[in-house]
């Protein structure tokens, strides 16, 4: 048991005789135990390809989803904007569910309000909240703008939010000028992705669409950067200096990176950082407005189009090395200014490493899974690198991105026995990992369960879990590392070709059996 001059973590804790006795004890009297030779004969069925084909027929269940729901995204958006506070029409366990899901990514405390939808609101409707929350919301923690999104709850009674916020301020609960931007962001359909994308055009549409006029594109000289559902802090700052090295006058239109990465000084601090209200509404000035995660910014890029009258730029992902040279050109191209050297040496650093690498990593053979343009970035990455994707599930990948996908593996020797799987979960990765085996397995913290069942079938089918993505939950800081630009391959292939390393040593440390190479060269 506990005790007070020695207090046990829960893993050696409940592998105390008093803990084992108290679960085989539970095992026995209240649940329906099962043989465990049963569940080992039902494991390895898992692992055949005869299940394999039953799994992939499945029409009607989902098992881990490599993806969260709309809300979440818009949670995030929100936090991007100066002084604004992230409210969602729903119950108050969802709400508890973004903080909690943020908190343990960033390791920040996550400012994020709802109006607590409960039975009687599923019946009569939630205006009511709504008035009670507005006004409560903003006198409690004052913000200078609350972004509204919703819930399951909200979206399956069809809660009109247009009609309850203009209620609320027709009826006096809170002020008519202050912002309310808002957007329905129904969890049961789409992804984080696509909420991000939902609530930031709710956000620039507000301030913006019936405030086109003495626009003009060009005007203020600048450029603007959208980021996307973006969960690498670094990659928020790895984009401002090259930019900066650049001189080119920029905005970033949803900027989270103070409010995530806030100091222990003594200072609580709810709000801090961000785009300003006078930055969306300079916005349609700028020369263009390009989208870092074009695959899931579908509303925001018809809204610039249409709206703002800017032609976005088709570009992928700023992943890898052609695709940071193609982004970094097009910024040249618009914007008049030559990159300079400080950037072209950082490239050349970064092909001076893929070349010490490219021995280890050329052939080896990864299965990966992620959000639709973080997975298409990391597959270029890959294949310049001479690695393999084998396997790529994005589970909130459309017909859109597969075409994208398969286009991109079509191009190079390395990509042309991958196969991708929109729509996929987790459940039918581990079926790959099993019938067709990688050498390593990238994505989020998730990864860990299929690496624990390939280890159970035995230490030769064991695919190693590389930690990139979102969410990462059971590693620290890992959110602060960068992955976009020629700094985040960088980052991207030391993480790769170290993973590599670390799995050979694994596999030679047997004295006098395995250990037969001077392995302090690599």
């Amino acid at each position: 048991m506990q005790v007070v001059d020695k207090i046990v973590p829960s893993y050696p804790l409940f592998r105390q005789p008093e803990y084992k006795e108290s679960l085989s004890n539970k095992q026995e009297m209240f649940e329906d135990k099962v043989p465990q030779e049963k569940i080992e004969e039902v494991f390895k069925w898992t692992t055949s390809a005869e299940y394999q084909e039953l799994n992939f027929k499945r029409e009607a269940l989902t098992v881990n989803p490599a993806k969260a729901c709309q809300p979440l995204g818009a949670v995030l958006a929100a936090l991007g904007f100066e002084k604004t506070l992230p409210y969602v029409h729903g119950s108050q366990g969802c709400v508890a569910y973004f903080r909690t899901y943020f908190n343990r990514h960033f390791k920040e405390p996550i400012s994020c309000v709802s109006d607590s939808m409960t039975e009687d609101a599923a019946v009569f409707g939630g205006q009511k909240n709504m008035f009670d929350g507005l006004p409560n919301a903003k006198a409690l923690y004052k913000p200078e703008m609350i972004a509204v999104s919703t819930t399951c709850m909200a979206e399956v009674i069809g809660d009109d939010l247009h009609a309850f916020i203009n209620n609320s301020k027709k009826e006096g609960h809170i002020e008519q000028d202050f912002p309310i931007p808002y957007a329905h962001t129904p969890s049961f359909v789409g992804s984080h992705v696509t909420g991000w994308d939902n609530m930031f055009e709710g956000i620039m549409r507000y301030f913006t669409l019936n405030y086109m006029e003495g626009k003009e594109v060009g005007s203020n000289g600048k450029i603007n950067i959208v980021p996307g559902f973006e969960t690498y802090l670094g990659n928020y700052k790895v984009i401002k200096r090259m930019l900066t090295e650049m001189g080119v006058d920029y905005t970033f239109l949803s900027d989270p990176t103070e409010v995530l990465d806030t100091p222990a000084d003594g200072q609580f601090r709810m709000y801090a950082g961000g785009t300003t209200q006078g930055e969306i509404k300079d916005a349609p000035n700028a020369k263009t407005t390009f989208l870092l995660q074009p695959m899931q910014l579908d509303k925001t890029k018809k809204l610039v189009e249409n709206t703002w009258n800017q032609a976005v730029p088709k570009l992928n992902i700023p992943m890898g090395l052609e695709w940071t040279d193609e982004w970094l050109m097009k910024v040249s191209e618009i914007t008049g200014k030559p990159i300079p050297d400080s950037l072209a040496k950082e490239r050349g650093r970064l092909v001076d490493m893929m070349t010490d690498s490219h021995t280890w990593l050329h052939g080896k053979r990864f299965a990966l899974y992620g959000d639709p343009d973080f997975v298409m970035g990391l597959t270029q990455f890959l294949m310049e690198l001479g690695a393999e994707p084998i396997h790529i599930v994005s589970h909130n990948g459309s017909k859109k991105w597969d075409k994208a996908m398969k286009k991109l593996l079509e191009s190079s020797p390395y990509g042309v026995n991958c196969k991708t799987y929109p729509g996929a979960d987790l459940w039918h990765l581990r079926s790959l990992c099993f019938t067709d085996k990688p050498d390593f397995l990238i994505g989020n913290s998730y990864g860990k369960y299929i690496q624990r069942d390939t280890l159970h079938k035995g230490p030769e089918f064991e695919v190693p879990l590389i930690r990139l993505g979102f969410p990462i939950f059971d590693r620290h800081h890992l959110h602060r590392q960068t992955t976009l630009g020629y700094e985040g391959a960088m980052q991207i292939l030391t993480t790769l070709v170290n993973a590599v390393l670390e799995r050979l040593d694994d596999e030679t440390r047997g004295m006098g059996t395995t250990d037969y190479n001077y392995d302090l060269v690599r």
